[in-house]
C-alpha cells in the first residue's frame, strides 16, 4: 500500500493546468494492484507516483452515488486518520476537509465552479449513468458545456476504450486555447466485462483484470495527447467502486463490502512534451 502524497496546492494549478478526471468504472482495488505486480498494466505502472496505486475508500457504492460525492469535491477518502484536504470544495460553512490548497468554487459543484472560471468542460460518457438516453442519465454529464455518448463507448463494445480516446483526441485538437477540465468514464472494465478472457461463459476477477489490461493500452493515446498540450494537465485517476464476484457470498456492488468500497486512486502531473 503506498503512502498518500501531499496536498496539491489547487489554487496553483487551476487557470494554469489542464485537468483530466479518469474514472475506470467499478476497478477493485485488489484486482489493480494485482495486474500492475503481474506486468499487465505497464502504461500506468509509469505514470502512478512511486509506480504503485493508492488505496482509498469511495463515498458512494455505485456509480451514481459516488459522482454525485465525486463532482461535489468528495474523491476517494485516503485511508487513515483525518481529516483529509480535499482537492475541490463547494463552498459551504463548517467543511472540516477543506484547507488553504482546496479549489473552493461558490457553485454545488466543482465542475459548474470550473466553468465559471473559464474551463471548457467536456464529458465523455461510458455506463448508463451517462448515456443521454434518459433524464436520469442526463443528471450528471448535464454538468458539463459538452457531454459525449454513444453505443460504441458503453458497456456492451469490446472497443469502447479505444473508442472514446479517439473522440477525446479530436475533441482536444478543438478550441485549444482554452484551459479544458476533461472527464472520462471508463465502461469497458464494468460488466459485462467477459469478453476480454477468451472463452469465459460470466464475469469474474480474471475477466476484470483481462479489461483492465485492456484499459491500460487503450489509454496509451490519451495520455500523450495530453502531453501535446500547450499546457501541464493535472491527471487524476482513480475507481468510483469495486464489485463482489462472490465473496461472502455477495455478487455487484450498490453493496457495503471491501470489494466494493476499497477502491485505487492517482494523482499525477503529464508535463507538455514540447
Amino acid at each position: 500500500m503506498s503512502a498518500a502524497r501531499e496536498p496539491i496546492d489547487m489554487n496553483r494549478v487551476v487557470g494554469s493546468h489542464d485537468i483530466a478526471f479518469v474514472v475506470l468504472d467499478t476497478l477493485r482495488f485488489d484486482v489493480a494492484e494485482r495486474c500492475l505486480a503481474d506486468g499487465r498494466t505497464p502504461l500506468l505502472k509509469a505514470l502512478l507516483p512511486g509506480g504503485r496505486w493508492e488505496e482509498r475508500q469511495t463515498p458512494g457504492n455505485f456509480t451514481y452515488a459516488a459522482h454525485q460525492a465525486f463532482f461535489a469535491g468528495f474523491l476517494p477518502t485516503p485511508t487513515g486518520p483525518g481529516p483529509h484536504p480535499r482537492l475541490f470544495a463547494a463552498r459551504f460553512p463548517g467543511s472540516e476537509s477543506t484547507a488553504a490548497e482546496t479549489c473552493v468554487v461558490d457553485a454545488p459543484d466543482w465542475i459548474t465552479g470550473l466553468r465559471a472560471r473559464g474551463y471548457r468542460t467536456i464529458c465523455v460518457g461510458g455506463v448508463g449513468f451517462f448515456n443521454l438516453l434518459s433524464p436520469l442519465g442526463k443528471v450528471l454529464p448535464g454538468l458539463f458545456e459538452e457531454r459525449h455518448w454513444a453505443p460504441e463507448l458503453g458497456v456492451t463494445d469490446p472497443c469502447s476504450t479505444e473508442n472514446q480516446v479517439a473522440l477525446i483526441e479530436d475533441l482536444l485538437s478543438r478550441r485549444v486555447d482554452e484551459p479544458t477540465l476533461l472527464y472520462l468514464n471508463v465502461s469497458a472494465i464494468h460488466q459485462p466485462n467477459r469478453h476480454y478472457l477468451p472463452g469465459a461463459e460470466q464475469d469474474s476477477l480474471e475477466s476484470q483484470a483481462a479489461a483492465l489490461e485492456y484499459v491500460d493500452g487503450a489509454l496509451g493515446p490519451l495520455w500523450e495527447a495530453l502531453r501535446r498540450r500547450d499546457r501541464a494537465t493535472l491527471c487524476l485517476v482513480c475507481s468510483d467502486h469495486g464489485t463482489a464476484y462472490g465473496e461472502d457470498g455477495l455478487w455487484g456492488h450498490r453493496l457495503n463490502h471491501p470489494t466494493v468500497n476499497t477502491v485505487p486512486y492517482a494523482e499525477f502531473l503529464l508535463e507538455p512534451s514540447a
